[in-house]
Formats: C-alpha cells, sequence, structure tokens
C-alpha cells in the first residue's frame, strides 16, 4: 500500500550557491555553496530517493514502474507517461544568476527530444535589497535582442524587481529570467533541464573564459510578449486555499494554516506534493498513515489517496502542487 512519501534531498554545489539550505532543512554539518537541493526528480542521473516507511532506498523510477496510476494518477500517465511531470526545488543564491530563458514543448521535442519548461518561483526568504528579473521592461524584437547581447546591453530592457519573502512569480517556457544574489526561492517546474543561457555579467572562470551562451537557440525560444506586470498578484488568507499558479502542466495553492485542514483530494485523479516553507505539522491520510513534516520538507502523496488532514504546530506555511 502506498503511502505519503519523503525523499532524499538532492544536494547541488555550485559556484554561487549561498549558505542557507542546510540550517533551512535542518540538515547537519552544514555544508557551503549548496545552491540548490532538488527535492523531489525524475531528471535522468538525479532520481529522487524515498526516504521514509517500507519503500525507503527506492528510486522516484522504480515507483513510477511499480505503481503507475496508483501514484500518478491515470489522467497524468495518460499525458506523461512513465516521465514524473514535476521537478521541485529550493534555490539558494548567493551570487546573481545568468539571465536564462527555457524552450516550450514543441520547440524542445523538435530540439531535445524533451518537455521544455514553465516553471513558478515562490520567494521563501530575500536579502535585503535582493531582487531578480522577469520579462522585459520595454518592448524589442528577436534583431534587437540579439544585438543588446552582443554589446552587452541586454540588461537595460530586462524587468527587474525587488524581492520580499512571499513574492510569485510565474515564468512560463519563453519568459527571460534570472534569480538575484540574495534571494532564497522554492521552484516548481516542469521536468527538464533544457536552459538557454542569454547573459552571464562577462563573468571569467579561473582560465579567464567565459561561460557558453545560447544566444542563437535562444531568439527563437524566447516570447517578446510586453506585459504590464511580471510578478503573480493573490492575496493570502489564513487557513484558506490560496491559487497561486494554474497552468496546464501544474497548480500550485498557497496553504498558511495554524489549525488543522482537511483536504478533499479523491477528485484531483493526480498525485499531490506538498512543499514546506515554514513550521512543522503532522500530516494525516485516509489510509491511516502519520508523518511529520517540518520546513524544508517536501511530500508526495500518491494519487490513489483519497484525503489528507493536515494538523499544524503553530503556524505553518505550505505549497501544494497537482496537476489539473
Amino acid at each position: 500500500m502506498l503511502y505519503p512519501l519523503t525523499f532524499e534531498p538532492i544536494l547541488k554545489k555550485i559556484i554561487w550557491g549561498g549558505s542557507d539550505i542546510c540550517p533551512f532543512k535542518g540538515i547537519t554539518p552544514v555544508q557551503e555553496g549548496i545552491g540548490e537541493s532538488w527535492e523531489l526528480s525524475h531528471v535522468e542521473d538525479n532520481y529522487s530517493v524515498v526516504a521514509n516507511g517500507d519503500l525507503k532506498g527506492k528510486s522516484l523510477d522504480e515507483l513510477i514502474k511499480t505503481y503507475g496510476t496508483q501514484l500518478m494518477g491515470k489522467s497524468v500517465t495518460e499525458r506523461f507517461g512513465t516521465t514524473f511531470p514535476l521537478l521541485i526545488k529550493f534555490i539558494d543564491a548567493r551570487d546573481n544568476l545568468s539571465i536564462q530563458v527555457h524552450p516550450d514543448d514543441k520547440l524542445a521535442k523538435k530540439r531535445h527530444n524533451s518537455f521544455g519548461k514553465t516553471e513558478m518561483w515562490y520567494v521563501v526568504k530575500a536579502a535585503e535589497g535582493a531582487t531578480l528579473y522577469s520579462g522585459f521592461s520595454q518592448q524589442i524584437d528577436a534583431n534587437e535582442y540579439v544585438e543588446r547581447v552582443e554589446n552587452n546591453t541586454i540588461m537595460e530592457v530586462l524587468q527587474k524587481y525587488d524581492v520580499k519573502p512571499g513574492d510569485v512569480f510565474f515564468l512560463p517556457a519563453g519568459r527571460v529570467h534570472a534569480i538575484g544574489s540574495g534571494c532564497f526561492i522554492a521552484e516548481i517546474q516542469q521536468t527538464s533541464n533544457i536552459t538557454y543561457r542569454i547573459y552571464d555579467y562577462n563573468r571569467k572562470d579561473a582560465n579567464g573564459n567565459g561561460r557558453e551562451l545560447h544566444t542563437e537557440l535562444a531568439k527563437d525560444a524566447i516570447d517578446y510578449t510586453l506585459y504590464p506586470d511580471y510578478r503573480t498578484a493573490y492575496t493570502p488568507e489564513e487557513n484558506e486555499k490560496v491559487e497561486l499558479v494554474s497552468c496546464p502542466y501544474f497548480t500550485t495553492n498557497l496553504l498558511e494554516i495554524n489549525q488543522p485542514m482537511k483536504r478533499d483530494i479523491s477528485d484531483l485523479d493526480s498525485l499531490v506534493v506538498y512543499t514546506c516553507m515554514a513550521g512543522e505539522l503532522m500530516l494525516k491520510d485516509d489510509k491511516g498513515n502519520t508523518i511529520p513534516v517540518r520546513q524544508g520538507q517536501t511530500v508526495l502523496i500518491p494519487a490513489d489517496t483519497k484525503g489528507i488532514t493536515l494538523e499544524p504546530t503553530g503556524e505553518v506555511r505550505l505549497m501544494e502542487t497537482y496537476i489539473k
């Protein structure tokens, strides 16, 4: 019988990584330079491994092959086959990340035989003065984009945001974006590892070499549409489900609770993922399973689960994600 599953984090040491991920997740000893913690991954060579219960030690890939629709849901399996459709991460940026864009499904399939990458960010913590980039600040076209990359003026036409905890940014494939120094972010994305690097601030490595840019690949992947605001607006509401993002690839709700909450998930026909960004709670399902969940943990609820009860200790903040 399947039960709520937790996984071993896959910690990524990266040159721009900070020092917040280990303390946030309660991992000792603290490791410096951890830029990302992949919480739930079905990216090749980075399969998540179960950390709790009878299935401890099994990979997410093994679970999909063994349990299929029981784990993922019938409609999800019909769409994504034996690929788990989500990649969940925490990101801690001590330095500015490169300006990037991701291709959509059509372009990614054609070029890389892969899914595209639509994603979202939830700002968990932000240092004073922390910023990020999402979208354009003025209308440009593909030719101007190439010129601006070549003459180092691309930053002048990107929309820059000062960020604070709780800010949400939805990043459909094609949207130019970058995480800035001092941002600690929870990221939900399609299972894809395809990134086109647009600009890297002319940084050089120890040998004096700049990082590879994908100017031409990115040119055709970028959505040049100008929007008035790229931040996702929502109104927080205690002890209620607040929808943050709903798109073909995932629906994500924010749950800020200080009292028990029941979630009826019987009609979703989808796996459900809870990502705990603050506090601790007990999670109970309709099969009689109970597991403790704390800040920094991600829990996968199998699709054959009908209902969940969340029992917080004090104030708790969770993201709830599923596929519609």
